[in-house]
């Protein structure tokens, strides 16, 4: 099993997760709830976490095919609606933007599989959410 401490840093909202590796990151809430700032919000990190562990698979996969990808980012929007209580995402949107003389069938191929089959994170937050993807190649 995995576990991570949350330590409240601050008087306020602004908390330190630790994994067992001794690795952090900081988080804290919006200054309308007491937050000041300090960290990303559980929200953003909820999405970071989809677009990180895509990342992880797509490069993975990327470096298998043999693709000489020069520079990599990701973009990735989220919709809540905020009238609801709890505010979860309705729709997230993820853009993978690659650099380099790569493969578009191959990208593709890497990406889908990636979204649609192998990142844990996606196939949780599909139950709640209409996740889609797109990409673009730039050459250098």
């Amino acid at each position: 099993f995995m576990k991570i401490i949350i330590n409240r840093a601050n008087q306020a909202v602004h908390l330190n997760a630790v994994n067992e590796s001794g690795q952090s990151i900081q988080m804290d809430g919006s200054p309308a709830i007491g937050g000041e700032d300090l960290g990303m919000r559980p929200m953003e990190v909820l999405l970071s976490s989809l677009a990180g562990c895509s990342s992880m698979d797509v490069l993975s996969m990327l470096k298998k095919m043999r693709e000489d990808l020069q520079d990599y980012q990701v973009e990735i929007t989220g919709e809540r609606d905020a009238d609801e209580v709890p505010s979860i995402f309705k729709k997230i949107h993820v853009h993978f933007i690659l650099k380099g003389d790569l493969n578009t069938k191959n990208v593709e191929k890497a990406i889908s599989l990636s979204m649609e089959k192998y990142c844990s994170v996606s196939k949780m937050l599909e139950k709640s959410a209409d996740i889609t993807h797109s990409f673009e190649i730039q050459s250098i």
